[in-house]
């Protein structure tokens, strides 16, 4: 096929439509490029319940097997899982899925040994340059002794070794409802909550990557309205919604309210903080709430503020020896997850606090929810560099406020702060505002999408 490989070879992943975009043959030259670019004897490959994952998955198998690579397919997988064969077996890997993405999507995710991440820095950029190679001059032919392709059951191990990083033994019993959006969530959470003092309500556990009952995308409110709803009627202690390839979660309280992902960040962050001795580093994104960098000094931590996206975080995972990491996205890394990120493993914490305390979810996390949030506000600009300018100059004469250009610009004053960051794919400034109290959020808020909506 005739690819535009500029479309669908994104800054950390591959993306698009399949087979309008991309097809098996494509999936077959990625894989012969990701044998080539990692240099790697074998390799682990995982796809998620979309109807075009096994194909893909097996093609991008056989194009790695052809440069001689040994290929283990370990099947239906979450994607955090594809990162536990990763790590577990020390080999790079392939994770096929477009995560939230509607049906007619698909992707790939790719890591080195170790659930190391591959972004355009790290790898994909080579990978597309071979790709493209091979589109004008054909596929290279297979060498002489092509690898071998065997299957792998690793759903068991994945479970067992999540269960080994949080205790739950002594938890009281608790009921949870959990959507797993007709993804794969389905197949990973009867076998992590196995064992467990658990009475588990599944919602739409059937692997259907049509998604017959809502997108898989929990961060769009729409998406958890039939979890809210749920959770009070059953009478469940809380509710856990998790997205397309379930390595992000979103959690609601008894009542059917959401819970901040800043607040599970800043949860976590003090369990592991805890389980660490009291000392570590802790990661976090400049959109996630103030709250989180003071509870992790409160509970004796360092935190460490990054750029937006995980590549980013996962770098500094790595160089700063962080024993955590959160986003606003609801993407939570873990040092003992290969710092890779595991929203299965933030449940299971989220799960052990509220078990192990008599309270309610939502008393439990209102001391890790301090502030008034907007929610990321998207508007279109004809010329994102104006618009960032202009807010630049209404506010750097300000003696009360500092400015920062770690990720876009950051306004910050004592009781309030707003982040506006670019968008690197579409003409559009993203707003982020958090303040002490609803009505300095709404006054802050509606002063920054004045300037930038000007």
């Amino acid at each position: 096929m005739a690819a535009d490989l500029s479309q669908i070879v994104k800054a950390y992943d591959v993306r698009g439509v399949v087979p309008d975009q991309w097809d098996e043959s494509l999936a077959g030259l990625f894989g012969a490029a990701f044998a080539e670019v990692t240099g790697a004897s074998a390799i682990v490959v995982g796809h998620d319940m979309r109807p075009s994952s096994p194909g893909l998955s097996r093609a991008f198998a056989r194009g790695a097997a052809d440069r001689g690579v040994d290929v283990t397919e370990i099947g239906l997988c979450s994607t955090d899982q594809l990162y536990y064969a990763s790590g577990a077996l020390n080999l790079p890997g392939a994770m096929f899925t477009a995560s939230h993405n509607p049906a007619q999507y698909n992707g790939i995710k790719l890591c080195r040994a170790g659930a190391a991440p591959v972004g355009q820095d790290t790898g994909l950029a080579q990978i597309r340059e071979l790709v493209e190679g091979w589109l004008e001059s054909g596929a290279p032919e297979p060498v002489a002794e092509p690898g071998t392709l065997s299957s792998r059951e690793t759903l068991n191990d994945y479970a067992e070794h999540l269960r080994s990083l949080v205790d739950l033994t002594s938890i009281r019993p608790l009921k949870v409802v959990v959507d797993a959006g007709n993804g794969m969530g389905g197949h990973t959470v009867p076998s992590v909550f196995e064992g467990l003092p658990l009475t588990l309500v599944p919602m739409y556990f059937e692997l259907d990557g049509t998604f017959p009952n809502h997108e898989a995308n929990p961060l769009d409110p729409a998406n958890l309205v039939d979890l809210q709803k749920r959770v009070p009627e059953e009478g469940a202690d809380l509710g856990i919604a998790f997205d397309g390839d379930a390595d992000r979660c979103f959690v609601v309280d008894e009542h059917g309210d959401p819970v901040s992902p800043s607040a599970i960040t800043a949860l976590v962050a003090a369990r592991e903080l805890a389980r660490n001795g009291g000392t570590g580093t802790i990661i976090h994104n400049l959109i996630t709430s103030r709250t989180v960098p003071e509870v992790v000094k409160e509970n004796g931590g360092t935190p460490v503020r990054t750029r937006v996206g995980h590549s980013f975080i996962k770098a500094e995972m790595a160089t700063s020896g962080a024993i955590f990491g959160g986003e606003h996205s609801a993407h939570y890394y873990f040092k003992d997850f290969w710092n890779a990120d595991t929203g299965m493993l933030a449940a299971l914490h989220v799960l052990a606090a509220l078990g192990g305390q008599d309270g309610p979810l939502s008393s439990l996390v209102a001391q890790y929810d301090r502030y008034v949030g907007s929610g990321e506000i998207n508007s279109t600009v004809a010329d994102q560099a104006d618009r960032l300018a202009a807010i630049r100059a209404a506010y750097e004469n300000r003696a009360d406020v500092t400015l920062d250009d770690l990720d876009g610009l950051t306004v910050a004053a004592a009781d309030w702060w707003f982040n506006v960051r670019p968008s690197n794919t579409e003409p559009l400034l993203r707003l982020n505002a958090e303040a002490k109290d609803e009505a300095t959020m709404t006054k802050i808020r509606d002063e920054a999408l004045a300037i930038i909506r000007a």
